[in-house]
């Protein structure tokens, strides 16, 4: 029986018809996913200013402390390294004591009252300083350091011990207000503003609060800076306030384990979960090299011509702008290829951008234009392996989870911000950053052993 032109014709408009429709759904649910859909996300664009608000504050809050230190208590010629790593020890403690036993407990309590609370006693905290300050700085107390020194100590040890309750906290909440296929977008966005304030947090730190102090001297106003500070917490926790984070109402069990008993249960966890286990150990070595670059930064930016060491911004917010080219990217190439493949190539990435920043000491153009590379790389690792623990992790581990990434990722950080600039000074700025580079090799070689023992 043969087809009349006509009945062709209709047929072919109609498959063409179809063809149109499909590919307009398959449009329609790409651009339904993405950057656009978690900007559209209310929920989620206020726990990202509540983020912007405390991690800003986290760090703006390290360089008050070193200007407190340089003008109330350092003396003339005395160096401040003594007095400066007794407040990273005071800091530090919490991160190791606490940071797990603070995700069991986030776990078990509701997570926006752990984000308002967290945020509104840090904020106090710091205002309370200049009351501390106020202590004669000249009497004495235990091992003959000044009592408004250790009562500064004793305020920088809560406000890191509040530190690690919000910590996990907000890493809990992002897959409870932003739907799985967005997570990827979510952790982008997550991720680039998690490493540019520890990368541009420091760098603005001292400039910020100088001009702060500068107003307060013209407003005959001395605290314009606790009062910065404390109030970038406080509006973080105000702002937080209006957060739904739609946590579902959980019966209480008879017996709770022994919080222990839970840290115990997230290390199982880990060791029998390698996508999330090889995902925190990539997070892990990336913040460890963010760590050590902060410090190598100023050395960088003092040998390349053209440029002072208290210029060493540029080339931390260099290197801030690459990862948010990087998340883009990451963000819709994570769609079609696998998260550890993409952590592998950021780790190699990493690694040639380390080399390459190794022989650009001389030259600022390529030394911004390996920085840049470096942060793409950066974003490669970092918004894949977090949204991989998000997405892998039970909701009723999460907080477990993220509270033994903090705690890992804090005690390594710890020892590139101690060693860098040691190794530096003995090894050479060079060979310090051919090293990371190793680093770094080093996490693509685990990544790679690790998918090819367990698949994906």
């Amino acid at each position: 029986m043969q087809v009349s032109k006509t009945e062709k014709e209709e047929k072919s408009s109609l498959e063409a018809l179809n063809f149109k429709e499909i590919q307009s759904s398959i449009n329609q649910e790409e651009s339904s996913t993405g950057f656009m859909n978690v900007l559209q996300n209310t929920s989620f664009l206020i726990l990202w200013l509540g983020q912007v608000f405390s991690q800003l504050a986290d760090k703006i809050y390290l360089v008050l402390i070193i200007a407190i230190i340089s003008s109330n208590f350092q003396a003339s010629g005395e160096s401040i390294s003594g007095w400066v790593s007794l407040v990273m020890i005071a800091f530090t403690i919490p991160a190791v004591l606490f940071g797990s036993l603070a995700g069991v407990y986030v776990d078990r309590w509701s997570k926006k009252v752990v984000l308002v609370v967290s945020n509104l006693l840090r904020g106090i905290l710091v205002l309370m300083i200049p009351f501390c300050l106020s202590i004669n700085n000249i009497e004495k107390g235990f091992f003959t350091l000044p009592r408004a020194f250790w009562l500064l100590l004793l305020i920088t040890f809560l406000v890191s011990t509040l530190t690690q309750f919000f910590a996990p906290a907000e890493q809990a909440t992002i897959p409870l207000i932003v739907k799985k296929k967005d997570l990827l977008a979510a952790n982008s966005v997550y991720t680039t503003t998690m490493m540019a304030m520890l990368i541009i947090g420091f760098a603005i730190g001292d400039p910020l609060l100088v001009l702060v102090g500068k107003w307060g001297k013209i407003a005959s106003f001395n605290y314009g800076q606790e009062l910065l500070v404390g109030v970038s917490y406080g509006l973080a926790g105000l702002i937080l306030i209006i957060l739904n984070t739609q946590e579902k109402n959980r019966q209480k069990q008879t017996k709770e384990n022994h919080p222990f008993e839970d840290i115990k249960e997230g290390l199982r966890y880990l060791n029998e979960n390698h996508r999330v286990r090889n995902a925190l150990f990539q997070l892990v070595i990336l913040f460890s090299i963010f760590a050590a670059l902060a410090v190598l930064a100023v050395r960088l930016a003092e040998t390349i011509p053209g440029m002072e060491a208290s210029q060493f911004g540029y080339l931390l917010a260099a290197t801030g702008l690459g990862i948010a080219i990087g998340a883009t990217i990451v963000t819709h190439q994570g769609k079609i290829t696998a998260h550890a493949k993409l952590s592998f190539w950021g780790s190699m990435g990493m690694a040639g951008a380390l080399s390459g920043l190794s022989v650009a000491t001389n030259n600022l153009i390529l030394a911004l234009t390996m920085t840049i590379i470096l942060g793409i790389f950066a974003a490669f690792v970092g918004v894949p392996m977090q949204t991989t623990i998000q997405a892998e992790t039970p909701p009723q581990m999460r907080g477990k989870v993220f509270g033994l990434q903090n705690n890992a990722v804090n005690i390594a950080l710890s020892l590139p911000l101690a060693l860098a600039g040691v190794a530096e000074t003995y090894f050479g700025l060079r060979i310090v950053l051919i090293i990371l580079a190793l680093l770094a090799v080093f996490a693509s070689a685990l990544t790679s052993l690790i998918t090819s023992k367990y698949g994906n």
